[in-house]
């Protein structure tokens, strides 16, 4: 299966989400999303990445943009990591992968030789038709939520 790029339609998907909530994409029909994939809660990056997104969320918001950050950890894991950490992006779960194998973002990775599965963290820009705007893959922490604020302020 091909990863999504800039001009598809982005994936369906319907998933739990923190705050025993559930959340769709066609929750956002009619904005922008900003959709970051992360390998896993309460890890040194990722706690990073969601940090600063949570920061910006205020901008994004003004940007006409809301913010959803997902990984396989469980609601409940993302429930102590929103409190955790004073949080304020929605976190949504994908403990099947399903929506992660969708985004291409479930891919082998490798550490001290051995080969493992887990998330490749990658940004999504989502317009408000539901077409990818911007990819961004293999991301690193520093200054990428404020390179998304910049492309969606655009």
């Amino acid at each position: 299966m091909t990863a999504p790029a800039e001009g598809m339609k982005a994936p369906q998907f319907s998933l739990p989400a923190d705050g025993g909530n559930k959340v769709a994409l066609s929750d956002f029909a009619g904005r922008k999303l900003v959709l970051f994939f992360y390998p896993k809660d309460d890890t040194s990056g990722c706690t990073a990445e969601a940090i600063a997104f949570s920061q910006l969320q205020e901008q994004f918001n003004a940007a006409g943009a809301a913010i959803l950050g997902m990984s396989p950890d469980s609601p409940k894991k993302h429930d102590k990591f929103i409190a955790k950490h004073e949080l304020t992006v929605q976190l949504a779960s994908d403990e099947e992968k399903a929506t992660l194998e969708a985004y291409g973002v479930w891919v082998e990775k490798s550490m001290y030789g051995r080969k493992y599965m887990g998330v490749e963290r990658s940004t999504f820009l989502i317009g408000e038709k539901g077409d990818i705007e911007k990819v961004w893959r293999k991301v690193k922490v520093p200054g990428h939520a404020e390179a998304v604020l910049e492309a969606v302020a655009g």
